[in-house]
This record gives structure tokens, sequence and C-alpha cells, in this order.
């Protein structure tokens, strides 16, 4: 699952910033990786965090070691575990967050059920990180007309 969207392109070259895609996969594997940490990675380890599948078990238990090994090596701390959520939000295509309703609400969208179960699981995710209310949500607006949302 190599994909980047088009609201990434100012950092993808560089991978500067961490992609929706590795996020998805951190989600995914149960771990926390701090944008300090990334800054520590080559551009191989990068990439390869990028590149790699992290959809079956087996996959994701590579990943998993495979990324814990790098945050080791590159910073000299342990990586931090997550739980990881057995029926994530972006896999539930039938309702809509609630606080990904009401983002989109105060830029006058209205996201329709239909809408959203057309959506792949990583557009939703992206979404939902996209409208939380921790995050600066600059790409926010710029993802709703990525997935033609507006």
């Amino acid at each position: 699952m190599t994909q980047f969207f088009k609201f990434e392109a100012d950092f993808v070259e560089s991978l500067r910033c961490v992609p929706m895609q590795v996020r998805f996969k951190l989600d995914t594997c149960g771990i926390k990786l701090k944008l300090t940490q990334w800054h520590r990675f080559n551009q191989g380890g990068r990439t390869a965090l990028v590149e790699m599948p992290c959809q079956t078990e087996s996959e994701i238990q590579a990943y998993r070691e495979f990324l814990c090994c790098l945050v080791r090596e590159r910073t000299g701390v342990e990586a931090k575990e997550l739980d990881v959520d057995t029926r994530p939000l972006w896999n539930i295509s039938d309702r809509l967050p609630t606080h990904l309703q009401e983002k989109a609400q105060t830029m006058g969208v209205t996201i329709a059920i239909n809408q959203w179960a057309a959506l792949t699981p990583l557009q939703r995710f992206a979404l939902i990180k996209l409208s939380r209310p921790s995050h600066e949500n600059n790409n926010f607006l710029p993802a709703l007309q990525e997935f033609a949302l507006v």
C-alpha cells in the first residue's frame, strides 16, 4: 500500500513528515512514533516504513519488529507501544465519527453515509486524524476536496 495523498505533496519526496499511510500502519501495529524519532531515521528507513506491507498478522508483526528495531537503533530508546483498536473507526463505513461530522460542518460540508462508505479505509483514517481537535487541521479541507466530498 504505497499511496500518498495530494495534500501530502509538499513533503513526500523528502519524507520530512510521517505520511498518512505510515501513520495508518503505526495504528495497525500499535506503535507510537514521534516526529522527532522519524527525523532520526535515514531515508532508507523511512522508505522501508512506507513500502513494507502491514495488513496480515505476519506482516503486522514483521512491521512492528522492524519499526521497534529502527527506533532502538536510531534513538537509543524503546518504541512506545499503543493499544490496537480491534474495531477502528476507519473500518466502520456505516457511521461517521461525531468529531468528523462536527469538523466538516464548521466548513459548511455535510458528508453523507454513502460518501463515507465509498471511501477507502486509508481515506477514512486520514479524515479522522485530520479532524481531531488536537490536530492543526491544515489539510482537512484539502483532503475533503481530494476525496471529492466538497
